[in-house]
């Protein structure tokens, strides 16, 4: 039996850095609503601001916290995402947001969340 925990936190900070800038660009590729877009822009503009911080010696955020935040914003993805296909039937943009969700538990849930000895 492997371990579950096998993505190092340096990768974790490089995935969210490349997804973050994707999801708030899906609301202008995929035609979203106002509301849509507000909760993609704000998901990923949290993520970046996660994700630049996440790796280094120079973190300001411990760890822990960091995947605790993670796991706050997958469920503010989630959810966001049902108000708007509940509010608005955009259930293209629900599915995405919900999607971004999954994925961020997903990475979370993968994630080493330790460092290196004088990281």
């Amino acid at each position: 039996m492997g371990n579950s925990n096998a993505i190092p936190i340096s990768a974790h900070a490089v995935i969210e850095t490349v997804a973050a800038p994707a999801i708030m660009a899906a609301p202008f590729v995929f035609d979203f609503g106002q509301a849509a877009s507000i909760v993609a822009f704000a998901v990923g503009a949290l993520l970046l601001g996660l994700a630049i911080q996440a790796a280094g010696p120079s973190r300001t955020i411990p760890l822990a916290a960091h995947a605790g935040f993670d796991y706050t914003l997958a469920a503010v993805a989630v959810l966001g995402g049902l108000v708007v296909g509940l509010a608005t039937g955009e259930w293209g943009a629900t599915s995405f947001l919900v999607g971004v969700g999954v994925a961020q538990v997903a990475l979370t849930a993968a994630t080493r969340f330790s460092a290196p000895l004088g990281a």
